[in-house]
């Protein structure tokens, strides 16, 4: 069942902008989903105040594997917390090729926003190629491992795994549902496997990359998928509203 929503704002909107928006959208969100907008870090504060009461969690592009100190233009997770953010996205594929972040940052940054008291939106996925050559297991297993290396179970409650296969993110290319299926498949079977059957079944898991109002419902037949993961189509209210009233 599709139940969780997460909007990528990516680097878009000034806080003006934000605030005509939720505006626009809070006014006709009927809150049938968990819904978690992850906006500019110049918006926070607005989409704080304007979302105050409502049932919208704040989230976080971003978050330094560092705890404060000689870090110039990064944000801890001290900082976002008393921002009003709920939820931090983590290993993103535009952050891993761009800022060349391994998995070994990316399992600093999970620890630290666990620290402070944040969730973690995990974004992992494998490039064209490999999903060409039929790696895309071998690659998600050795992102999700790496990347939970030395969590306690417990921890994976406020643990979101999305599958964001790269060739998908911003191409309007999707997966067909059963490899979705699969895919989803395949993370909890590393789950189980480096941790249990329960925290498996339990752990939340979300599909991105190149949803709009079009192709949703391709989604919400893909089998032990929690939620979907929207970029683009998220930055006009009234696309993301239609996403929702799909679902």
């Amino acid at each position: 069942m599709i139940d969780i929503v997460i909007a990528n704002f990516k680097m878009n909107q000034t806080p003006e902008e934000t605030k005509n928006y939720l505006m626009t959208f809070l006014s006709r969100f009927d809150e049938k989903v968990d819904l978690t907008l992850c906006l500019p870090y110049t918006s926070l504060s607005t989409g704080e105040y304007l979302c105050r009461g409502k049932a919208v969690r704040l989230g976080s592009q971003n978050i330094s594997e560092d705890e404060e100190g000689r870090t110039t233009g990064e944000i801890s997770g001290r900082m976002l917390k008393a921002s009003g953010v709920d939820f931090c996205l983590v290993g993103h594929s535009e952050r891993r090729k761009k800022f060349k972040e391994d998995s070994k940052i990316v399992n600093k940054k999970i620890k630290s926003a666990l620290k402070n008291g944040l969730g973690v939106i995990l974004c992992v996925g494998e490039s064209l190629a490999e999903h060409n050559t039929l790696k895309t297991y071998e690659v998600l297993r050795e992102q999700i491992e790496n990347a939970l290396k030395g969590l306690y179970e417990n921890e994976l409650e406020r643990i979101i795994i999305a599958y964001e296969p790269i060739w998908a993110i911003g191409t309007g290319e999707t997966p067909m549902a059963k490899e979705i299926t699969m895919a989803v498949k395949e993370i909890r079977k590393v789950i189980a496997d480096d941790f249990s059957p329960a925290a498996a079944d339990n752990i939340k898991v979300v599909y991105g990359g190149s949803i709009d109002s079009k192709n949703v419902k391709q989604f919400t037949s893909c089998k032990n998928l929690n939620g979907l993961l929207i970029g683009g189509a998220c930055l006009d209210p009234n696309s993301l509203l239609k996403i929702i009233s799909l679902l």
